[in-house]
């Protein structure tokens, strides 16, 4: 296999590549690594594939040569700012407890601008985390000011949006053809002219300047839509994503993945975890799924899932124990939606959430010979899973490692409604997970966020009172807020304004203020 031999031979030079991706991260032939998927499912096409870790030298950069279609550039998983800086704009690296990797600020335009210097005529294509939320005009935390698209500051020829199989594909092909790259669904490019079927979001002059059209922008956000944006000369292009369905996503995770992870792999923890399904249908204004991987759900079927499991087993480092089974949020397998509206789906009285789906994977998955135990540790929606109180005895019965991982994020309502998120049976819900396990060692583990819009020292103190009037222990984590590019969060952080109602909303800038929130909390914590 071409790309294969391709990373076991990484130091040659003059290879002749299709594509040669760069990633800020380590490679690893596994199916929770967007670089690793991404290489599988071009190689599955018969496009050959280099990739350059980490790339800092020149000869960094040059040791595969120029590839015959494109080079394809990410930070990966995460975007480098918010890898390399804590919430108070520290340098993360400088933590001997911190586990980052080490990568250039703002990876995607360093790595690109390095391309464009060493092989003048190269397509660029961008992707992963980092240029699809940075895909429009965006607030930049770490320069507090509006940034363009990464579009163009990157000179990249196309951004791929989102999970990006389909559009590396096509994108492969039109290149192989000598065809251009307009009008791929799920990627950015830059254009003179937008016709009729684009939505025109307002202009980076205006929500340069103008901070309720900074928030008119951010509301016509959405994956499922035509956008452009002007800017002084050019339109930044968006087309709508593509449609990826259950049986798209078998083929995906049937590829032969070794699950060969770098000594350095940040998937230690997760060598045998299976993905179940794709999206999120929260929309928490803090988090960036829904513009990334889409505010719908698209689950995997239930013998694709089987099948992994069964490879799984086969495999020579496996001891019996399913790392993880689930996506952004573990139990919202099943419940997808195959209609084109734009509503909230968590909300819609029409959305499946009994579970029953989820409950047959897991009881069937249990079967399977050679299966210890499977856990369910990328934590759960508690309020998803309070309409089945059979899931929450199965879960806690057999897929429980110590803990479960519940996210109630805040105790104010306030501050919960600009998250929009809900604690309305959160004391139910530890009241039932308690009780069945009273015998037993599994407790639940509470993950909250602190500094958010609407959140202040009063409201925090709030926090604390609330969390020892309710006896929490076990509280793995609290979060300071930190705005990521693109959400409603910070949204709200930059302009002071609820986008949807355009009330003032109260916001935590200053560092001394910040630092006090945090010590509250820490303080409770010892």
């Amino acid at each position: 296999m071409r790309l294969k031999k391709c990373l076991t031979m990484i130091s040659r030079t003059g290879e002749d590549f299709d594509v040669i991706i760069i990633t800020g991260e380590y490679y690893d032939d596994h199916p929770l690594s967007g670089v690793g998927i991404i290489a599988k499912v071009l190689e599955a096409k018969g496009f050959s594939v280099g990739i350059i870790e980490k790339p800092k030298a020149k000869e960094d950069f040059i040791k595969l040569g120029s590839p015959k279609l494109c080079f394809c550039i990410t930070s990966g998983s995460i975007d480098s700012m918010l890898n390399n800086y804590t919430p108070l704009k520290r340098q993360r690296i400088a933590d001997e407890h911190s586990r980052v990797h080490d990568m250039p600020d703002r990876a995607v335009i360093f790595y690109a601008n390095k391309v464009k210097e060493y092989f003048k005529g190269s397509k660029i294509v961008i992707g992963g985390i980092e240029a699809s939320l940075r895909r429009f005009a965006h607030y930049d935390y770490w320069d507090n000011r509006v940034r363009r698209s990464i579009v163009f500051e990157s000179r990249a020829d196309i951004l791929v949006y989102g999970n990006g199989e389909k559009q590396m594909i096509e994108i492969a092909g039109r290149l192989k053809e000598g065809k251009d790259l307009k009008g791929i669904r799920g990627t950015c490019v830059i254009s003179k002219e937008a016709d009729s079927s684009f939505e025109i979001l307002p202009s980076f002059k205006e929500v340069v300047e103008d901070k309720v059209k900074f928030c008119k922008m951010c509301r016509a956000f959405s994956n499922y839509k035509n956008l452009a944006q002007p800017y002084e000369n050019n339109y930044l292009l968006q087309y709508e994503y593509p449609d990826y369905d259950s049986e798209y996503l078998d083929r995906v995770y049937s590829l032969d993945y070794s699950r060969k992870l770098h000594p350095k792999s940040l998937l230690k923890m997760a060598k045998f975890s299976v993905v179940t399904h794709r999206g999120c249908i929260g929309r928490c204004s803090f988090c960036s799924v829904c513009l990334h991987q889409g505010d719908k759900i698209i689950s995997r079927s239930e013998k694709s899932i089987l099948d992994e499991i069964a490879r799984i087993v086969k495999h020579p480092d496996f001891k019996g124990y399913i790392d993880d089974l689930g996506g952004a949020s573990a139990n919202m397998y099943g419940m997808d939606c195959d209609k084109k509206c734009l509503n909230h789906c968590i909300r819609c009285k029409e959305l499946d959430t009994s579970h029953e789906k989820l409950l047959h994977l897991l009881r069937e998955a249990r079967k399977i010979s050679g299966v210890k135990k499977i856990f369910i540790r990328s934590g759960i929606r508690y309020d998803l899973a309070w309409n089945s109180k059979e899931y929450i005895k199965e879960v806690a019965q057999h897929h429980v490692s110590g803990c479960l991982k519940i996210a109630p994020e805040h105790f104010s309502k306030k501050v919960l409604t600009l998250m929009n998120k809900s604690n309305d049976c959160f004391d139910d819900f530890v009241a039932f997970f308690e009780k069945i396990n009273k015998n037993k060692k599994e407790s639940l583990r509470y993950y909250f966020m602190i500094g958010h819009p609407g959140d202040s020292l009063e409201e925090t103190y709030m926090l604390r009172d609330s969390m020892r009037k309710k006896k929490l222990k076990n509280v793995e984590h609290f979060q300071l807020f930190t705005p990521t590019p693109m959400t409603m969060s910070s949204c709200m952080y930059w302009t002071g304004l609820d986008p949807f109602t355009m009330k003032p909303v109260n916001v935590i800038h200053d560092y001394h203020t910040k630092k006090k929130v945090k010590t509250v909390l820490l303080k409770y914590l010892k």
